[in-house]
């Protein structure tokens, strides 16, 4: 899929605590201004609160000037934050736990959303005598690229039913119109993606859902708990390099969050670009109510959302099973305990 840039008045930085005492938050000027933050799906409601920083000029009030470059899905933007072409990254937090893995260690530093919003559904075309997960052995099941969070999700659903993810075949489709013709078109047997594609195809009768995540009660009937999604996360170098940068993005964050929290229906379709809408404002808002519950009110880390991460991967992924994760350091709330204490909404 073709790699968009969008140039803001903002950045979004990678930012962490650093192991061991907390961390000294100096109110000065940030030590980067300019940062490269990547997205794998933009448009979705996954990554809404880095768009609403983004174009209501939260990162330049903070300072900061951000560059984000929107991939196909979260492996890929990772991929381009491991090779050094995005600073920060706007992705799932398990990856975090992937890259531990690989002796790779990156920082989650706010929350986006406290449930993955992740849907898993069959197609009513392609299955139209589907009963459960294990009639999903030998299809295609599209995914907005494979190792992302929607792959992720769909190998857990699969991995409880007795199935790996070799018994299927992931196929990257976006997380757009793509995904949504992808399905239509019977190019796909199943889809695992994200709102608002979720809804538009379930508004036109296309699919029957098998997992929903869009709750906080269906996150803990899926996972056993409290499942953090997207969040703000970056190497712990440049988090140790640039603290203030880090604060900076924290806190327009978590001005974001909280303007979520009581924003008006028009006043989100104001804000957001017009190709979010898949073409269906009224569609859009429906989505909207689906998903509100999943974003982060305040931008912390749940107490147990970390295990949660590492249970769900342990269960179906070789990389990670065995292997000695230091949760402690995947994740920090230090940045966001400080906006909490001087962020106005």
């Amino acid at each position: 899929m073709k790699r968009r840039t969008f140039v803001a008045s903002g950045v979004v930085l990678a930012g962490g605590a650093l192991s061991g005492a907390p961390l000294a938050f100096a109110q000065a000027k940030p030590e980067q201004s300019k940062v490269s933050v990547a997205v794998g799906g933009k448009n979705l409601f996954y990554y809404l609160p880095l768009t609403i920083a983004e174009r209501r000029n939260y990162f330049k009030d903070e300072g900061l000037e951000v560059e984000i470059a929107d991939f196909a899905g979260g492996a890929k933007a990772l991929q381009a934050a491991v090779g050094g072409s995005a600073d920060v990254v706007s992705g799932a937090f398990e990856h975090t736990l992937l890259l531990q893995a690989k002796n790779q260690y990156f920082r989650e530093f706010v929350l986006q959303g406290r449930a993955p919003q992740i849907v898993l559904a069959v197609s009513k075309k392609a299955m139209p005598n589907f009963k459960t997960v294990a009639d999903l052995k030998g299809k295609k099941i599209g995914v907005t690229a494979p190792g992302s969070s929607t792959s992720i999700m769909a190998s857990y659903v699969l991995a409880k039913a007795g199935l790996t993810a070799s018994d299927v075949s992931f196929i990257g489709v976006g997380a757009g119109a793509g995904a949504i013709a992808a399905l239509q078109s019977g190019q796909i047997d199943a889809i695992a993606n994200l709102d608002p594609v979720m809804t538009k195809l379930e508004r036109a009768g296309d699919i029957r859902i098998v997992s929903d995540t869009r709750t906080l009660a269906d996150t803990k009937n899926v996972f056993g708990g409290n499942m953090p999604a997207g969040c703000l996360y970056a190497s712990q170098s440049f988090i140790t390099k640039n603290p203030n940068t880090t604060q900076a993005l924290t806190n327009a964050m978590v001005r974001a969050l909280k303007w979520l929290q009581t924003a008006s229906g028009s006043e989100l379709i104001a804000t957001v670009p017009e190709g979010f809408l898949l073409g269906d404002r009224a569609l859009y808002l429906d989505a909207w109510q689906h998903v509100k519950e999943a974003m982060s009110p305040d931008g912390l880390m749940p107490a147990d959302g970390p295990a949660t991460s590492l249970k769900t991967l342990q269960a179906f992924d070789q990389s990670v099973k065995g292997k000695p994760i230091d949760l402690s350091k995947t994740w920090t709330n230090d940045f966001v305990k400080k906006a909490l204490s001087t962020v106005k909404a």
